[in-house]
């Protein structure tokens, strides 16, 4: 099937099952049965192929009031994790791909990321804040076991004493525990996790390429021993799918040392209301109706709403007894007095390291 074609087969390992239409092209394509069975023949697994993007700049700002960070970084665009939920997934439409199957197999990357970095930090009149790596798509996707621009970033940053909040759902982040570990002893560093169900099943489904919980727990656990500050993300939270696991998770996030928590409520914008919902009907059809109707509890009737305030963490009935079941869950699982950490000392900064580096040469 040509790209832009719609599939509607689950593939294995996949999250998406289709290819949404790309909302800046004036053209697409719709798959149809031409008499021969030809859309429940067996199709041929995609492949994960990768393509080079030149960076004009390393650091991405933002001014939004609804996250407490406003710069970050995104060596990749795309994930091979697959996240069937991703809000991510909508971006890839400004590259002229679909946020559906190519989200998760046409993926770009930007090599020269960390020189540009440091270009971009030894400018004079830079001020240091810190900076997230993994705002978008995961800097501990697949790919980075080969890559390792993600730890080449981090070399960067760690030379400049620089300031970075890491959010995966990537087992890999414990590769970069040396590097990590030694910026969290000048408070330079710390680590989200995003654990999303418990239950390997119910992950493989939603989240097909991700590590799984066990392994994302074990994580937590290395982090933690090696005196980084670890957080857990229950992220997101999908009415009648993972959401009675909220308590769950905290209470095992609490046990393998994460010292602060949070949660995300479903967040579905734009080609994202259809894909999950594709998802939804392919892999819970039985329920999906339902799912539908109480994300549409939380969102003032619709699939989504995107009013600053409330797209975090939704509105109404529903959305007020998750909060308070937040509430309650930290607490018990003794995290309620560190759902606000110390901020991450910005004044080690070194705007000159590149400088100093060269003179040893």
């Amino acid at each position: 099937m040509p790209d832009g074609a719609h599939y509607h087969l689950a593939q294995k390992g996949r999250g998406a099952v289709s290819n949404p239409h790309v909302r800046f092209e004036a053209q697409s394509a719709e798959a149809f049965d031409d008499g021969w069975g030809s859309l429940v023949e067996d199709i041929a697994p995609l492949r994960t192929t990768l393509t080079r993007e030149a960076a004009k700049s390393a650091l991405t700002y933002n001014d939004s009031p609804d996250i407490g960070f406003d710069r970050s970084l995104n060596p990749y665009r795309g994930c091979e994790h697959g996240c069937v939920y991703c809000f991510a997934r909508p971006s890839h439409a400004y590259v002229g791909l679909s946020p559906g199957l190519d989200f998760e197999t046409k993926i770009l990357f930007k090599p020269d990321m960390p020189e540009i970095l440091a270009r971009e930090l030894s400018r004079p009149g830079y001020t240091p804040k810190p900076v997230t790596l993994g705002a978008n798509t995961d800097p501990y996707q697949p790919l980075e076991r080969h890559q390792g621009l993600t730890r080449r970033i981090l070399e960067v940053l760690e030379r400049f004493n620089h300031p970075v909040s890491i959010v995966t759902k990537g087992a890999g982040v414990i590769r970069d525990i040396d590097i990590l570990a030694r910026m969290a002893k000048r408070n330079l560093v710390r680590v989200c996790v995003s654990i999303t169900t418990l239950d390997a099943r119910l992950a493989r489904v939603m989240e097909p390429r991700a590590a799984s919980p066990v392994r994302r727990l074990e994580a937590v656990r290395q982090l933690s021993a090696a005196g980084i500050p670890v957080a857990v993300l229950a992220a997101p939270m999908i009415p009648g799918i993972n959401d009675a696991e909220l308590e769950k998770i905290v209470e095992a996030s609490a046990k393998a040392g994460a010292t602060s928590a949070g949660y995300v409520l479903l967040r579905l914008p734009l080609e994202l209301k259809q894909i999950f919902e594709e998802w939804l009907n392919q892999h819970f059809p039985d329920r999906a109706a339902k799912v539908l109707a109480l994300i549409r509890q939380t969102r003032g009737g619709k699939l989504y709403d995107s009013t600053f305030g409330q797209r975090q963490s939704g509105q109404g009935v529903y959305a007020g007894v998750l909060s308070q079941r937040f509430v309650l869950a930290l607490k018990r699982a003794g995290l309620a007095e560190r759902m606000r950490p110390a901020p991450l000392d910005c004044g080690h900064f070194n705007g000159r390291a590149d400088d100093r580096q060269l003179a040893l040469l």
